[in-house]
């Protein structure tokens, strides 16, 4: 369906006030405060363009901290431009990329790293849009032909789309089987903000999912945790094969951005003080809490409490148009009558409960 427009819809008569804020995507918040008082720090004086500035570079020290290793980083305009820099720093000629086919690159990045790498997706059925070392090795007898793409790169999607997580020891387990084979790996981080604060809120839980766990490549997620746009893409073991034309392949995909401190200021005040999890936090707990409060409704069919910031109801129309209509959110699977919720940063627990009191109107 089409998306909303900006102004708030009027109330509907058979429901209450809409809240402030709508569970349409974490892409439609704002940004937190403490980044745009360091882009407004960043726009003080001239620096030098194309990362060659102070903000730049204490950011990528900033990242070395986080992860306590000698990682390299590069910024991006966003994520589909990070996915497809790191995947051509990653792919050799003649090569595939190996995914779910619930994987963001597969189905919300409009074909580009097909179109603009020219390589093919190798994307694989999952019921929960996780990968395992199973499906890899399903995959690999096509390498022994020379008619076939060479599986070459494993990429995740951290959280994924339907909203699951990888355990550290599975991205171990995936990162084992891919370097065995002579496979690298990708991880779409969109949302390690989230996928962090899920999987224990530290610095190092993230590193036991990337870094320590083998990922090769990070695609780093700051614009759904509180950022304005731009992304970063982190090499994480500076290992010549991904590095050594990284930075001209940052200009070549179209993702170096001339006042690259722009991009880099944001990622200094999301990773101060750990920042950038705080704010995962905030988004997943909105989101158990909407679970907690809307759960009792059988037909909703919402299982479990969601480990990230996003839930899956079914509502049938004309139901769900009526809600839609009321306080924005997108369909998921409309011949199953599924939804998406999804809370950001800054969702209140009086939005949570004022779209809770909706959603039960509407289901009277």
């Amino acid at each position: 369906m089409a998306a909303p427009t900006p102004a708030p819809t009027p109330p509907h008569p058979a429901l209450p006030a809409a809240p402030l804020r709508f569970f349409a995507s974490d892409n439609a918040a704002g940004a937190h405060p403490a980044v745009l008082e360091a882009l407004n720090r960043a726009n003080e004086g001239h620096a030098l363009a194309y990362g060659s500035d102070p903000t730049t570079r204490a950011a990528e020290e900033d990242f070395r901290a986080l992860f306590d290793a000698d990682v390299e980083v590069v910024f991006a305009y966003g994520g589909s431009g990070a996915n497809v820099l790191a995947l051509a720093c990653m792919l050799r000629p003649a090569e595939a990329v190996v995914c779910t086919s619930a994987s963001h690159i597969a189905v919300d990045e409009t074909g580009a790293p097909e179109r603009i790498l020219g390589a093919k997706l190798i994307d694989l059925p999952s019921p929960d849009a996780k990968m395992t070392p199973e499906m890899l090795a399903s995959v690999m007898p096509l390498r022994e032909s020379i008619h076939h793409a060479e599986p070459g790169v494993v990429s995740l999607t951290q959280v994924t789309e339907l909203g699951t997580l990888y355990e550290p020891a599975e991205v171990r387990a995936l990162c084992d089987a891919a370097h065995a084979a002579g496979l690298a790996v990708h991880m779409d981080g969109a949302r390690i903000a989230n996928a962090t604060a899920a999987l224990g809120g530290t610095r190092a839980a993230l590193r036991a999912m990337t870094t320590e766990a083998g990922v090769d490549v990070l695609t780093f997620g700051g614009t759904k945790a509180g950022g304005v746009f731009g992304e970063a893409v982190v090499f994480c073991s500076r290992d010549p094969r991904f590095t050594s034309r990284a930075r001209r392949v940052h200009k070549q995909v179209g993702q170096l951005h001339s006042k690259t401190r722009f991009i880099a200021a944001q990622y200094r005040a999301l990773l101060a003080d750990d920042l950038f999890i705080d704010l995962g936090r905030r988004a997943n707990a909105a989101a158990a809490r909407l679970h907690g409060t809307v759960a009792d409704l059988a037909t909703l069919r919402l299982g479990a409490p969601p480990r990230a910031n996003s839930l899956y109801p079914t509502i049938a129309q004309p139901t769900r148009r009526l809600l839609q209509d009321w306080t924005f959110f997108w369909d998921w699977d409309p011949a199953r009558d599924q939804a998406r919720w999804m809370t950001a940063w800054d969702v209140t627990a009086e939005d949570v409960d004022a779209f809770a009191a909706g959603v039960r109107a509407a289901l009277r």
